[in-house]
């Protein structure tokens, strides 16, 4: 387990590339999602953590209301609703037991968006 900033970060960085790689067309959603989801909870670990605060539980939920408050408060790139899709995508493609309803997402947008989260954080926990 990550136990502070910079090591949560850390985990993030392996993230990309995956995610990169993944939204090639065809989009590869099951790489896409896992990776991006993974990448982008780690971010939000490592900058709760850089920020003082305890580690956030293991809860999808909590994860999702940080980023939410981290966009209000400290400037960070609003992913709230991409947590939540990704999420809901990564289940659909491990289980196929979740409907998708209103997935309009695009893969190199997401790819994007999951690398401009991360630049943002990198630059604010990274020593």
């Amino acid at each position: 387990m990550a136990h502070t900033a910079v090591d949560s970060l850390e985990v993030a960085r392996r993230h990309p590339q995956k995610v990169r790689a993944a939204w090639r067309n065809p989009a590869d959603w099951a790489d896409l999602a896992m990776y991006g989801f993974y990448c982008l909870e780690a971010c939000v670990v490592a900058m709760a953590l850089h920020l003082g605060q305890p580690r956030p539980r293991s809860t999808h939920q909590a994860k999702v209301a940080l980023a939410r408050d981290f966009a209000a408060s400290h400037g960070l790139p609003d992913i709230e609703q991409l947590l939540i899709a990704l999420n809901e995508r990564r289940k659909f493609e491990a289980y196929g037991d979740v409907a998708l309803e209103d997935d309009d997402l695009d893969a190199e947008d997401v790819a994007n968006d999951i690398q401009g989260y991360f630049e943002a954080v990198e630059a604010l926990v990274a020593p």
